[in-house]
């Protein structure tokens, strides 16, 4: 890769409240009102571990890289919760608690010439990071945020940092990746609105980086909407419907004789719905009063169940629901277009993702089913 002779350069940047909002169901954490009222609603951060546990799969190379962070909970606790004994970015102004943060570290780490640039965000963090560094240095998202369109990320943290690993061993190749983002007030008024930002260089490596995020195939239409009936009309009137978000599961909603969110998750009960726009805690306080499944559909062009705008639907709530508990929903084209042909997985919760990996069958027409395959934890 034409590095110079010293020690390969890691450079890295975290920003610790990126996914706040998830569980808490405010599909983002953009703006300082956004950021109070997660808190407000008990929302608690877990970037800094999450960029950890990617960190940790660097360990064994420990000695033949130098890893550069910034300083406190924007790279370093993270880089000694893994074990690392990194430089520590000097000069920086305190943390404010807002994207500058990101902005900042990511230019002084421009001027300290790593051969990679690993942060941990999500596509808000993205776009900072690659407006900071544009395509002098590539970059990979170690994914924290709650929506994660962009094709930087790795498909987990751990993901993220083998191919972090790989790269810097000279291993892995680089390719170019589409950095988007969606309007957040858009988001929370049920409209999509997503714009393409840039595109930076990024380590592939197939099978742990996710792709871009697909919209819906409108050949798969009239089946969704058929099946969409047919699950309404059969779900166990005694038992919680858990809806996820999304275009195929809107059609369940509707299909309910309701609108629900389309990027919310809502919950059905007894052929209505009952609740709409939940977080965790009331998913939580529901399932105590009835037994409860779940339908989940498969992000498009990157094939998640769990952990990409659905936090909501937390690795607690899945433990409760159980496997057997859990129906998946796709259109037959939108599964064969996805490559790798797997699903994917990332709810923070190792037991939780093994539990979820293996076989499974996913609904896509009345009475037709594909299977599919559930990635095992990286």
């Amino acid at each position: 890769m034409g590095r110079k002779a010293r020690p390969a350069r890691l450079g890295v940047v975290v920003n610790p409240i990126a996914g706040l909002g998830g569980r808490v169901g405010l599909k983002g954490t953009d703006g300082a009102e956004t950021l109070a009222r997660a808190r407000e609603l008990g929302a608690v951060p877990d970037a800094v571990p999450r960029c950890a546990a990617a960190l940790a799969c660097l360990a064994p190379l420990s000695e033949a890289i130098e890893v550069i962070v910034a300083p406190g909970e924007l790279g370093e606790v993270s880089a000694r919760a893994a074990g690392l004994s990194p430089r520590i970015l000097s000069g920086l102004p305190a943390p404010t608690g807002d994207a500058g943060d990101t902005r900042r570290a990511a230019a002084a780490l421009l001027e300290l010439e790593p051969d990679l640039l690993l942060f941990a965000g999500g596509d808000g963090t993205a776009r900072d990071v690659l407006a900071s560094v544009g395509n002098a240095i590539p970059i990979l998202g170690v994914p924290t945020g709650v929506k994660m369109h962009s094709a930087v990320f790795g498909t987990t943290p751990r993901a993220a940092g083998r191919t972090a690993a790989k790269f810097l061993a000279g291993e892995a190749r680089l390719r170019e990746a589409e950095v988007m983002d969606l309007d957040e007030e858009a988001l929370r008024e049920g409209r999509v609105s997503a714009s393409l930002y840039g595109v930076a260089r990024v380590p592939h490596e197939r099978g742990l980086m996710q792709a871009c995020k697909a919209g819906a195939r409108p050949d798969d239409e009239a089946a969704l909407d058929a099946l969409a009936r047919v699950l309404a009309r059969d779900w166990p009137r005694e038992k919680l419907m858990i809806l996820a978000c999304g275009t195929t599961l809107r059609r369940v909603k509707r299909a309910l004789g309701g609108e629900g969110t389309l990027l919310g998750v809502d919950v059905a009960l007894d052929g209505r719905l009952i609740a709409t726009d939940v977080n965790e805690a009331q998913l939580l306080r529901l399932m105590e009063r009835a037994p409860a499944g779940i339908v989940a559909g498969a992000t498009g062009g990157q094939g998640f169940l769990f952990g990409r705008g659905n936090q909501q639907i937390s690795a607690e709530v899945i433990r409760r629901v159980g496997r057997e508990g859990i129906t998946v929903m796709a259109g037959q084209n939108k599964l064969a277009a996805l490559d790798p042909p797997v699903l994917h997985v990332d709810t923070g919760d190792a037991e939780v993702d093994a539990m979820l990996a293996g076989y499974t069958q996913v609904h896509t027409a009345p009475g037709q089913r594909m299977v599919m395959r559930i990635a095992s934890p990286d």
